[in-house]
């Protein structure tokens, strides 16, 4: 579904943490700019594509409608009623999903064409074994899509905007900041910027679910890149995107921010790669593990 359509976007955004089949409908109306990135960054053909960390498989969904196949895999099952339910709803074919951890793929070596990792690897405990195995499945010549953002951004903080513009992990710390934004979340949601289906740390605060920070990997643009490296993903394409408050109070800054580590660390809002594999990672067993 590569058509961008801003107002359903926005409409299926406002309303995305109802329930998982909500968000999974918002997924599949936003993918259509990671089509549309993929498009403009000479990724033509799709090909067999997996997203290594589908949520509730709303872009899977999308993108099997312009690829040959697509598997989408979770830790959880979230997809099971979600993705699932919506497929059968487009009539899309030739997609699977499979519960699984990121870290460690059940699949062959260079089984996809192009791998997907939107907004997945804060989450994950292991990103540099996360990252090996992105490059382990994609075969010699194929891409690797990711986005994600830096830790200390409003964005990629994870963390319910106050009404008061105060960025609360800046100025108190993660930890005290997490703990205060659920206390705030189940007693004071008033004191959040935040509409009442507009974010999942809401609805998990109030339902007693969120009792440990699930950002585990602190991203930082530099971090990001050491791993990619290590990784053995040589990085094609870039793309650091400055707050659009910054872009507007400051032009002349945010030109210059993705130069500047500490300040690109605050004001980027959201990180895009594209990424080739470009070296062998092996095995414990010495058999040839990517590409």
């Amino acid at each position: 579904m590569k058509r961008i359509d801003e107002s359903m976007i926005r409409s299926t955004g406002d309303v995305r943490f109802t329930s998982e089949y909500h968000y999974a409908v918002f997924e599949y109306w936003r993918s259509a700019k990671v089509l549309r990135y993929l498009e403009r960054a000479g990724v033509t053909e799709l090909g067999r594509v997996l997203d290594a960390g589908c949520g509730g498989g709303g872009m899977c969904v999308s993108f099997a409608e312009e690829a040959s196949a697509v598997v989408g895999i979770d830790l959880s099952d979230r997809f099971r009623d979600a993705g699932t339910r919506l497929a059968a709803e487009k009539g899309v074919t030739g997609i699977a999903f499979a519960q699984a951890d990121g870290a460690s793929l059940p699949f062959r070596d260079a089984a996809f064409d192009v791998v997907l990792s939107h907004a997945v690897i804060e989450h994950v405990a292991q990103p540099l074994e996360y990252l090996r195995e992105l490059n382990r499945v994609t075969r010699p010549g194929g891409r690797v899509f990711l986005q994600t953002a830096p830790y200390l951004s409003p964005h990629g903080s994870h963390l319910p905007p106050l009404h008061v513009p105060v960025p609360l992990h800046l100025v108190v710390g993660r930890g005290l900041a997490f703990r205060a934004s659920v206390w705030l979340a189940r007693h004071a949601p008033w004191a959040l910027d935040v509409p009442p289906n507009g974010a999942s740390f809401l609805t998990d605060a109030r339902a007693g679910r969120k009792k440990t920070d699930d950002l585990l990997y602190r991203v930082t643009v530099r971090n990001l890149r050491e791993h990619l490296r290590a990784a053995g993903l040589a990085i094609l394409r870039e793309d650091l995107y400055v707050s659009g408050t910054v872009r507007r109070l400051a032009p002349a800054l945010a030109a210059r921010v993705p130069a500047i580590p500490l300040a690109r660390d605050v004001l980027v809002g959201n990180m895009e790669y594209l990424l080739e594999p470009v070296r062998q990672i092996r095995s414990e067993a010495g058999h040839v593990r990517g590409a």
